[in-house]
């Protein structure tokens, strides 16, 4: 079998948008890969498919990575079947759109569950593991959001932050370990994100979606050079470096106004 001399990579949220074309991108170039997510019956019939079409070996496993024992369970599965990760795309994540005071409390707390204690509990896992063996990759899916306040998605843009300042940090603790950490930052993205938020309407979303293979490329790509941040796209790259230049007030009302649906 012609895998990336056996190396495995394991990517969370694999069973549609960013985290599937990650799938893709890491079995096109060799990689075993493991592919979490909720749904069984996508994630087997990707892995079927992977295995098929590019002879490695692809292994699902379903679980609901919201939930607070779900990490602890996958590192358990993936020891029993002596499965080391040599990369992690930590994928998983999810927003809702609407002001704070009335949104459901259960949805935000279990946001911060999913894009921020998720992350954490498996970064710490599988990256203890790596430091061992003196090499492997983590990339961490942030966002633009990460490098300013967003009302109308405020838990969102805080856990990306937290996101991209957590990688950072590693990134720098792991100098001359062999392993690197990437903070990987789109912008709005066409991944079925944006639905599953219900702000189709935003001004933000109106104003065009980036590939997600395009997104997926550029962050591979920074992810083996060992980049810390990566951020896609020129329009991205600048949008994210006005908030170190322009007052934090001006920033949050800009933001406030392309996150409004059309029509407020």
């Amino acid at each position: 079998m012609a895998t990336k001399q056996g190396q495995t990579a394991l990517i969370t949220g694999a069973s549609g948008g960013i985290g599937e074309a990650f799938a893709r991108k890491l079995a096109g170039a060799g990689y075993d890969v493991v592919l979490v997510a909720r749904s069984a019956d996508k994630l087997q019939t990707l892995a079927q498919e992977l295995a098929t079409t590019y002879g490695v070996t692809a292994l699902g496993l379903p679980y609901d990575l919201s939930a607070v024992d779900a990490p602890p369970k996958i590192y358990a599965d993936l020891q029993a079947q002596a499965i080391p990760v040599d990369i992690l795309i930590n994928n998983a994540g999810y927003a809702s759109y609407g002001k704070f005071h009335e949104a459901d409390l259960s949805k935000e707390l279990n946001m911060i569950q999913l894009n921020v204690t998720t992350l954490v509990d498996l970064t710490h896992r599988c990256l203890s593991d790596m430091v061992t063996r003196g090499r492997g990759r983590i990339l961490n899916v942030a966002s633009t959001a990460s490098f300013q306040p967003g009302p109308l998605m405020a838990v969102y843009y805080a856990s990306k932050a937290f996101v991209l300042s957590f990688s950072e940090a590693i990134a720098n603790e792991l100098e001359g370990t062999g392993v690197t950490i990437t903070a990987l930052c789109p912008g709005p993205t066409q991944s079925g994100f944006q639905a599953r938020a219900a702000m189709e309407e935003s001004k933000l979303v109106q104003r065009g979606l980036m590939d997600v293979e395009t997104v997926v490329n550029i962050g591979y790509n920074g992810l083996m050079a060992g980049e810390t941040v990566v951020i896609p796209g020129l329009y991205n790259k600048v949008g994210a470096l006005a908030p170190r230049f322009l007052p934090r007030k001006l920033i949050t009302r800009t933001v406030r106004t392309m996150q409004e649906r059309n029509g407020q």
